[in-house]
């Protein structure tokens, strides 16, 4: 009995030490359940255009339930919470991550994200890996895509068969940067149009495969020219200034305009410094390399291969392009008189093929 009274007095002298611990915890407990109705009401997503927008929670005072309550409703709104709002703040942060390891910088990423004309962030994604798949680093697939943001609307399919088909050109490992500064259409221009100029320099020029390569990766410009001016080029530098394939790729002659062609070439050929290489491709005097007459700039050009004056330059220059006109005039009056005796002919036929029927 003695023992029991004990634990009676003990029991009763624990009860106000109990309150009193209680009482010095409900504080944490309020704070705690203020601060996780806060978090609550600050989960927040990013949409498409970067906006941010706070969702909507319940108040505070919704909170104050038992823990078992607590954790339901929590789990609750945590699976409410997994809207195409958040899915796509969850997609924008997959594919900044996946820019940032490419090698992407912040600015960079944030232009790229403000360009899109339209596409969605997995298409965007996707065609920028397909540029650092064939080889681009992250400053030049930034530079091509500010300079020519359509290129983000293309099919993915596309922009992969696309890819395979410059790789079967020798046009991927960083060899496209040059190609897509020069002419980023090559991915949206037709198939059938890169058909023809490739065929073009391999069987009417008679370019090599390696030789082909090398052109759309100097001088890409080709991609986009009229197949009859690319071909009279070419055989301009071969037959009147007798210059062989391997000096026509590596000097880049295709790449300049006809115009520049002819006044630099006719202007060197008058001063006599040029002179047509002969069936044996001797001259009797020796010519200048090609590189030396287009790859400089004009003054340059003057002064150590014409060794001739602005001036006299300017005039010749407008000497030749009436020339041209007058040569051009001649042409079409020729044509038409051809085309006019052709009809007298076919007219006097008639007549005589009515004289026979009478």
């Amino acid at each position: 009995m003695a023992a029991l009274g004990r634990q009676v007095l003990d029991w009763h002298r624990l009860i106000p030490l109990t309150w009193a611990w209680m009482a010095r915890q409900t504080p944490h407990l309020g704070e705690q359940r203020r601060m996780t109705a806060s978090l609550l009401r600050k989960l927040t997503t990013a949409s498409n255009g970067g906006v941010t927008e706070e969702l909507s929670c319940v108040r505070s005072n919704n909170y104050v339930q038992e823990p078992e309550c607590r954790r339901n409703r929590v789990q609750c709104l945590l699976e409410k919470q997994r809207t195409p709002v958040e899915q796509g703040s969850l997609e924008l942060e997959r594919v900044i991550s996946s820019l940032l390891d490419m090698g992407f910088s912040n600015a960079h990423i944030n232009e790229l994200l403000s360009i899109r004309p339209g596409a969605s962030l997995q298409q965007l994604l996707d065609i920028i890996s397909e540029f650092i798949l064939l080889g681009l680093n992250p400053e030049p697939v930034y530079v091509v895509l500010k300079k020519s943001p359509q290129l983000l609307k293309l099919p993915i399919m596309q922009m992969r068969k696309r890819s395979s088909y410059l790789r079967k050109l020798g046009l991927g490992e960083g060899k496209l940067k040059r190609v897509l500064y020069c002419c980023p259409e090559i991915f949206t221009m037709r198939q059938q149009d890169i058909n023809d100029t490739v065929r073009l320099l391999k069987e009417k020029c008679l370019f090599t495969a390696q030789q082909v390569t090398k052109i759309l990766h100097s001088c890409p410009s080709v991609l986009r020219e009229d197949l009859g001016q690319l071909e009279y080029k070419f055989q301009y530098a071969y037959f009147r200034m007798g210059v062989k394939h391997p000096d026509i790729v590596k000097s880049e002659y295709l790449q300049y305009s006809l115009t520049k062609i002819k006044q630099r070439h006719i202007y060197l050929e008058r001063l006599g410094r040029y002179q047509t290489p002969d069936k044996k491709g001797q001259t009797q005097i020796p010519n200048p390399l090609v590189k030396d007459i287009f790859r400089v700039s004009e003054a340059e050009f003057l002064a150590r291969t014409a060794c001739s004056s602005v001036e006299e330059f300017e005039v010749f220059k407008k000497l030749l392009a009436r020339e041209e006109e007058e040569s051009d005039s001649s042409t079409s009056d020729d044509k038409r008189a051809s085309l006019d005796e052709d009809e007298d002919e076919d007219d006097e036929e008639d007549d005589e093929a009515e004289d026979d029927d009478e």
